[in-house]
């Protein structure tokens, strides 16, 4: 308990003091991330069946953003991106990191958590990490969440085992979980509201990153939600989406009981496109999962933040999870590292409908793509897709033509030329910096009778 001042010690506070007091605590920043989540697999983007109030009310309450682009094509990549800022292939993680192999989330790369924590920021992380392989995970040999900028978390490697049903394969700061009962996003969501509420120093700002495993395959459904697509082929699918919206809700309402959403950005989005076997769906946009057409890169994304963006807006201005990083240290005034390249730009202009000033095209590249789009490049409303060996291309003016139904490299070979030539740059630097040593010495086949693996 503090005591309190005397008089005269009141009598003489400075102006600089009384203004300190006033001024606004530092934003709280939390990122809802969900897994393989398509561009049409919600009723805020507009399909027609599946339930999702709380992405709904999410929006209402903020800005919808409908060109929100994941970092690649497949999950750990594009994990790593919105983490540090850079495209996975430079810092590192350029594939999915399931099984057994070299690459992880180097030491050596700069997290917004960690810079956030050298500002007095808490921070936390719940549910799929996928930012090591099977052997590197939860061992002092590799970076776990906690070198990374966590001061707590409860993570999976990958997947939620068996699958989203009792899972058993959650460690809490290092030390296994066991069975949980009940179903994975919600638990995760509901490790995050405890966190808030009863772990917290609720004197600091915080970091929350809830990173659930739905839609994910092993897909588990509780039956209060495939219920409500009763007689539905696609039931445990849609289901798994509300399952997932229901969990969004679950931190709102924490954020809401805890006081802290009128100074809270919340962004919600996917760390890749859907899988059409399983029921996914991209809303009509080409390919889905693994691909670098718009199907598996564009995602849902929706960003609240009261009194800083308008609710109920629509941006269309292009954005990608590699964004975060730089908006996060943008709004709470740290300098953006200059010892390495960071290839994503703040977003506080397109929150409210305004470009955004890239001075590096938003880039991908997706290691398991089909062996004709393994490279794709956005500058403005143009999109060039390369194959593999980068020695056949595809042409897009994807804002007219965003379900790249007409190929104009043909038509227009000198922009295609033009935009080649940017390519074959931007791919030189960024292998240039990244371990190129982990894809070049890459021993897993290329798939789908490619000739390159990475």
């Amino acid at each position: 308990m503090r005591t309190p001042l005397p008089l005269c010690a009141l009598l003489f506070l400075t102006p600089l003091a009384i203004s300190n007091a006033a001024e606004p605590a530092q934003p709280n920043i939390v990122v809802f991330l969900a897994d393989d989540m398509g561009w049409g697999d919600s009723a805020t983007y507009g399909h027609e069946l599946i339930q999702t109030p709380n992405v709904d009310k999410l929006a209402s309450q903020g800005v919808k953003f409908t060109q929100c682009y994941s970092a690649c094509g497949v999950c750990s990549p594009s994990r790593s991106a919105i983490l540090t800022g850079r495209t996975p292939y430079r810092n590192g993680v350029y594939r999915h990191l399931s099984g057994n192999h070299e690459a992880h989330l180097r030491a050596s790369e700069t997290t917004y958590p960690k810079l956030l924590k050298s500002i007095g920021y808490e921070t936390c992380h719940v549910g799929k990490w996928h930012l090591n392989s099977r052997p590197q995970f939860n061992t002092s040999k590799y970076p776990q969440p906690g070198d990374h900028g966590y001061d707590y978390w409860m993570a999976t490697h990958n997947n939620a085992e068996p699958s989203h049903k009792n899972p058993n394969n959650f460690v809490r700061n290092g030390t296994p979980v066991g069975e949980l009962k009940g179903f994975s996003a919600p638990l995760v969501a509901a490790e995050a509201a405890r966190w808030l509420s009863d772990i917290r120093d609720d004197s600091k700002p915080f970091a929350l990153s809830i990173w659930v495993h739905e839609p994910h395959s092993p897909i588990a459904t509780d039956p209060q939600f495939s219920a409500l697509y009763d007689g539905h082929e696609n039931s445990t699918y849609m289901g798994n989406i509300t399952q997932l919206d229901h969990a969004l809700g679950q931190v709102m309402r924490a954020l809401d009981e805890e006081g802290v959403s009128d100074n809270t950005l919340l962004f919600f989005t996917s760390d890749n496109g859907p899988v059409a076997k399983f029921g996914g769906t991209t809303g009509g946009l080409r390919g889905g999962k693994r691909s670098d057409h718009e199907g598996g890169i564009r995602v849902p994304g929706v960003a609240r933040w009261p009194d800083h963006i308008k609710p109920g807006t629509v941006s269309d201005v292009p954005v990608i999870g590699t964004d975060i990083f730089a908006t996060v240290l943008d709004i709470t005034g740290i300098p953006l590292p200059t010892d390495r390249t960071i290839d994503g730009v703040s977003m506080l202009p397109a929150f409210a409908g305004k470009p955004v000033e890239r001075k590096i095209p938003l880039f991908w590249r997706t290691h398991v793509s089909p062996p004709g789009d393994r490279v794709a490049m956005r500058i403005g409303d143009w999109k060039i897709v390369g194959d593999e060996t980068l020695s056949e291309f595809q042409l897009y003016e994807i804002q007219k033509d965003w379900k790249e139904e007409n190929d104009l490299s043909v038509k227009l070979p000198e922009k295609t030329e033009q935009m080649k030539r940017t390519l074959f740059q931007l791919w030189a630097d960024i292998e240039s910096e990244g371990p190129d040593q982990w894809w070049k010495d890459e021993r897993q086949p290329p798939v789908r009778g490619g000739k390159l693996n990475y």
